[in-house]
């Protein structure tokens, strides 16, 4: 399977989509670029599927690509949002979790933006 690369090294792109992850688990929205709205939606989309399945291997393999970030005001973190939250909002649903919504250029740079959110 091909991916973007993105003009980083491999260590500095995993810590980018583990980033980009936990922000779209916490906020359920988040601004970036297009190409990178495209790459994250494969990598959201297994960490959901992972959710879904709700056993404990699911919950240690998301936990060890989520970063620990609170994400709620009771003080659970961003493994727990999507264990509890968002998971079972899509049990009916097979895939399809995220939706990308073209912005418009970047001011600066004129890269193309996006929003990637949960569906």
């Amino acid at each position: 399977m091909a991916y973007r690369k993105l003009g980083r090294r491999s260590s500095a792109r995993k810590a980018l989509f583990r980033d980009l992850v936990t922000d779209l688990i916490i906020n359920e929205r988040i601004e970036t670029t297009e190409t990178k709205a495209k790459e994250l939606r494969s990598i959201a989309e297994k960490m959901i599927t992972l959710a879904k399945r709700g056993d404990l291997h699911a919950r240690r393999q998301v936990a060890a690509f989520v970063r620990k970030e609170v994400a709620t005001e009771e003080g659970r973190d961003a493994v727990q949002k999507l264990f509890d939250d968002i998971a079972p909002r899509y049990n009916e649903r097979n895939g399809g979790y995220t939706r990308i919504l073209k912005v418009g250029p970047r001011r600066g740079d004129a890269a193309p933006m996006a929003y990637i959110e949960l569906v």
